[in-house]
C-alpha cells in the first residue's frame, strides 16, 4: 500500500504549482497454482493546483483526480532467464474512471480503456524492467478533449543487504492528441524498516523534468512515499 506525495512547480506562467498524493494499493490474487491476478489501483488526491494560464483554467482546487485501475495476469512463479536473473511479467487491461470530472483542473472527464504490461528482472539485488500502458477514451463529457495517451516507466533499482534501495526511473507519457511528451526522471532512496511490528518502506527523492507540455511543470520536483507491506505467510 504505497502512499506517495509529489510536488511540482513551474506551471503556466511559471508561478503555478501542484501538490498531489497517490494512494496505490497493489493486491495479488491467486487464481490457481499457476497464475495470479495483480490489481494495481492509483487514486490521486490533488491538494493544490493554481495559475495554469495561459494553457488552461486557473484556480485553487482540491479533490480526487481520475482513478486508474490496472489488472495484470502473471505466472505465479518467476522464470529464470540466464544471466538476466528471474523474470516476472504480466499483461492485462487498464481502465480510467473520471472521478475528477467535476473540474478540468482535476481530471479529463472521460472514461478510458486500454492494454497494460509489465516485465521485470531480479538478479543479485538488482531489479530492472519496464511498465507500459496505452489509454483511449471510450465515453465521457463531449466538451472535453479526446484521450489517446501512452505511459512508459523504465526502472532500475539496487537493494543492499541492509535494506536500502536506490532507484532511478522515468514516468514518461506521450499525448497523441496534443503531440506532447512529459518526461520526468526520478532519483529516489528508500529504507525498509518496522514500526510496531508493521513493515514499512520510507522513500524520498527528486525528479528533473527533461520534457513537459507547454505550460507544464519545470525544473525539479519532489517526492516522499510511505509503503505499508503486508507479506503473506509461507504457503498461503
Amino acid at each position: 500500500m504505497p502512499i506517495q506525495t509529489n510536488y511540482d512547480d513551474g506551471f503556466g506562467t511559471g508561478n503555478g504549482h501542484k501538490t498531489f498524493t497517490n494512494v496505490q494499493p497493489v493486491i495479488p490474487i491467486k487464481l490457481n497454482p499457476d497464475w495470479n491476478m495483480i490489481s494495481r489501483t492509483i487514486v490521486p488526491i490533488v491538494w493544490d493546483q493554481v495559475d495554469l494560464s495561459p494553457v488552461g483554467p486557473s484556480g485553487k482546487q482540491a479533490g480526487f483526480g481520475d482513478i486508474m485501475q490496472s489488472l495484470f495476469f502473471s505466472p505465479s512463479q518467476p522464470n529464470a532467464v540466464g544471466s538476466l536473473g528471474n523474470m516476472v511479467w504480466g499483461v492485462g487491461p487498464v481502465a480510467v474512471l473520471p472521478t475528477g470530472n467535476a473540474d478540468p483542473l482535476l481530471g479529463n472527464g472521460k472514461w478510458g480503456l486500454g492494454p497494460t504490461a509489465v516485465v521485470l528482472f531480479m538478479n543479485s539485488g538488482w531489479t530492472y524492467g519496464v511498465l507500459a500502458n496505452h489509454v483511449w477514451d471510450v465515453a465521457g463529457k463531449g466538451d472535453r478533449a479526446h484521450v489517446s495517451a501512452s505511459f512508459l516507466q523504465p526502472f532500475l533499482s539496487y537493494t543492499t543487504k541492509t535494506a536500502w534501495t536506490y532507484t532511478i526511473n522515468s514516468e514518461s507519457a506521450y499525448d497523441f492528441e496534443g503531440g506532447n511528451w512529459a518526461i520526468p526522471i526520478n532519483a529516489m532512496i528508500s529504507k525498509l524498516t518496522s514500526i510496531g511490528g508493521q513493515k514499512i518502506s520510507l522513500q524520498g527523492g527528486v525528479r528533473y523534468w527533461a520534457a513537459s507540455p507547454t505550460g507544464g511543470p519545470d525544473d525539479l520536483g519532489y517526492r516522499f512515499a510511505v509503503t505499508f507491506l503486508f507479506p503473506t505467510k509461507s504457503g498461503s
